[in-house]
């Protein structure tokens, strides 16, 4: 995520857990969210936060990808399969480019 997500915010960076934070300012004058990466037991939660908003940055998702979305802005993944991180990765820039 950090590769990709432009010039976000690194709000945490700790073993486990990654957040990074938008230049934008929410409705309570904080940093937005922009995503996190959260290693849990037995996967790891990749969250783009952009596609909440803004749904159509995903148009286009392979099927392997899409198997892997849990609601609007989460992608779990349990194994290592690096053709799905790059699309990932490209989705992750599409979105810090939205995220300005």
């Amino acid at each position: 995520m950090l590769r990709n997500a432009g010039e976000q915010i690194v709000a945490e960076d700790a073993p486990g857990s990654l957040i990074l934070r938008t230049h934008a300012r929410d409705a309570k004058g904080q940093p937005g969210w922009f995503g996190t990466v959260t290693v849990k037991k037995s996967y790891v939660a990749y969250h783009l936060m952009p596609l909440y908003e803004q749904p159509a940055l995903a148009d286009g998702l392979s099927a392997g990808l899409a198997k892997r979305r849990q609601g609007k802005t989460c992608f779990n993944f349990k194994d290592v399969d690096e053709a799905l991180f790059e699309e990932v990765a490209a989705l992750t820039a599409r979105c810090a480019d939205s995220a300005g």
